[in-house]
């Protein structure tokens, strides 16, 4: 049921409830109301093979029809209204999940012909041979070879977090983007045949084979159900009093489950957005509750995702801000990623950019400019280091002055602070599985593994390893199974496992729609924060339906022996519902200080 169809039908069984008190008629109405959608849930469930409370209900409402009373009807059928609406909120999603997965890849590209001219065409107009421009900043559409050398980001796929750059012949794949200057390629695939879209197609799969869990209002049901029934029909075959047993399906009513447990978890959405953690629905906060294992990209999920400066070192006669400063100076002219970073790094330092004349720039390999009537480059380091360079980083900048190597500059993707204390935090909160899964490389991925401390480590993984990895945990773990990435690469495993926690603040918009949890605040140590929420949450709505279902079964059995009338029954069921709503609300209670990050 759409929350529209749920307000309109809280409204009218609230409307008719309140009218039945001058005129018990129209309670007949609202327990017709309530009546005929809960027959349609019933039959939904019977269709997806589920087994829920809803059987109660109409039990309960048919019964108090039957035999006019009426009132009670009135009730059960508001309460039930009122669960739906809970309901509906908890489980709100995205309609489309692949929206944002799909509209990345670009509508138009541009296509070179032989004359030389340049025109846009649809992405579907593209064929194998088509030589295709890809500007600065712009997605490749297609995958194909270089005619000429490229610098590329390819972080959203492979997980590296520094610029690659790419020689004249070498083979690239869709979905990555320009990071350097325009440059041109041969397409070897269609758009529908390339990297990007099979991706696609892997997140969709993964959807589609991602079964639903047992929610726990459900699980409650099959063994309340089954007693409900039990007693109900004991009472009218030893009584011969049918009232006895509409009076004993009343009380059983699942209320508590179809209202204090859809509180509890709402409270958890609750407090869960109100710490940056955005979670997609009730039954994923509920799964997110049972956490055992936890899957954990790299670039940007336990990094920043970025390159940012490690190291600066220099010949004997200089210093490292005039390293620092001569490097930006020159690289204040290119819209590089790396020359970016460097002039931020320059800026942050407040130190003063120089004026550069005769700047020259070859993409992706080096930059150069004439101060004080000496060539400054900057770029790769060609030849043997220098006996003064003695660090090692993933990406090395060298300073060149009139052609001598007088500096040099260490890259790296930095670890987030609060990862170094995940693993014990996420021990904390009951997890007991947790592993690294990353498409880089396996020297870099072991190393950020062992100053995190992770001792699990899956390297050089493409998308289609995330999802196996994830589908073959998922089938030997007892409880749920998390991944956690922001790339597209990530985007199948997130869809695919039992919950799906994607870095919202920098991520990839794909991984974000393809999970259940986007985390908007910029913290790795938000998800330990989140499990914590989930399992306080899930807990209060074990103990609001616990006790409510006891609450109830008391009443059952006066109603049973005759003590109580349905009318009678249903104003109990009303008394328990408050008991049950009143502890599920107590999951409103911050659990933020259990974690400090």
């Amino acid at each position: 049921m759409n929350p529209k169809t749920s307000w309109i039908l809280f409204i009218s069984t609230g409307i008719t409830l309140f009218l039945g008190f001058n005129a018990n008629n129209i309670w007949i109405i609202g327990g017709l109301l309530g009546l005929i959608p809960a027959i349609t849930w019933v039959i939904n469930d019977l269709r997806a093979k589920t087994f829920g409370s809803d059987i109660l209900a109409v039990l309960a409402l048919v019964g108090t029809l039957l035999t006019d009373e009426l009132f009670a009807a009135s009730v059960i059928a508001f309460m039930l209204a009122s669960g739906r609406i809970l309901e509906s909120w908890a489980q709100v999603r995205a309609e489309k999940q692949l929206k944002s997965l799909i509209e990345r890849v670009p509508r138009v590209t541009n296509r070179v012909l032989i004359t030389g001219k340049i025109e846009e065409v649809e992405l579907n107009q593209i064929v194998i041979g088509d030589r295709l421009l890809v500007r600065s900043g712009e997605i490749v559409p297609t995958n194909g070879q270089l005619t000429q050398a490229a610098t590329l980001d390819e972080s959203a796929l492979t997980g590296e977090p520094l610029p690659v750059n790419r020689a004249e012949a070498e083979i690239i794949n869709s979905g990555i983007v320009n990071a350097g200057a325009p440059f041109e390629f041969i397409a070897t695939t269609t758009s529908e045949q390339s990297t990007y879209s099979s991706i696609i197609r892997l997140v969709k799969t993964a959807h589609d084979k991602n079964s639903p869990s047992i929610r726990i209002a459900n699980k409650w049901a099959i063994k309340f159900v089954p007693i409900a029934l039990i007693m109900a029909g004991a009472a009218w075959l030893l009584t011969g009093e049918v009232e006895r047993a509409v009076a004993v399906l009343v009380t059983a009513t699942p209320c508590p489950l179809i209202l204090a447990v859809p509180i509890a978890i709402v409270s958890g959405l609750s407090q869960s957005a109100k710490n940056g953690v955005i979670v997609k629905g009730g039954a994923i906060l509920e799964l997110l509750g049972r956490t055992e294992v936890v899957l954990l990209d790299k670039t940007g999920t336990l990094t920043h995702g970025g390159p940012v400066v490690g190291q600066i070192q220099s010949a004997p006669r200089f210093s490292s801000d005039e390293i620092l400063q001569l490097a930006a100076s020159v690289d204040q002219y290119s819209t590089h990623v790396i020359a970016k970073t460097l002039v931020n790094t320059a800026k942050s330092k407040g130190i003063e950019l120089l004026k550069v004349s005769e700047v020259n720039e070859i993409a992706g390999h080096r930059i150069e400019g004439i101060y004080k009537g000496e060539v400054i480059k900057v770029g790769q380091l060609v030849g043997d280091k220098p006996n003064w360079l003695t660090f090692d980083f993933p990406l090395i900048v060298a300073i060149y002055k009139s052609n001598e190597v007088i500096g040099a500059i260490g890259l790296q993707d930095e670890i987030r602070s609060e990862s170094k204390k995940l693993i014990s935090d996420l021990k904390a909160v009951g997890v007991k599985y947790v592993a690294l899964v990353t498409g880089d490389k396996e020297s870099t991925a072991h190393q950020v593994a062992a100053e995190i401390g992770i001792e699990n480590v899956y390297a050089d993984v493409t998308a289609e390893g995330k999802l196996e990895i994830t589908r073959g945990l998922m089938q030997t773990a007892e409880g749920a199974v998390i991944v956690v990435g922001d790339g597209i690469n990530d985007a199948p495993a997130l869809a695919a496992a039992d919950v799906g926690v994607a870095m919202g603040a920098h991520g990839a918009t794909a991984a974000s729609e393809a999970a259940d949890v986007v985390i908007v605040e910029d913290s790795i140590g938000r998800l330990t924060l989140a499990i914590s929420i989930a399992k306080h949450s899930r807990s209060k709505a074990i103990q609001a339906a616990g006790v409510g279902m006891f609450l109830s079964l008391i009443m059952m059995v006066l109603g049973a022996i005759g003590v109580i009338t349905p009318g009678q029954g249903a104003i109990a069921q009303e008394f328990i519902d408050v008991i049950s709503i009143l502890w599920a609300l107590t999951a409103l209670l911050s659990t933020k200080d259990r974690i400090k990050y």
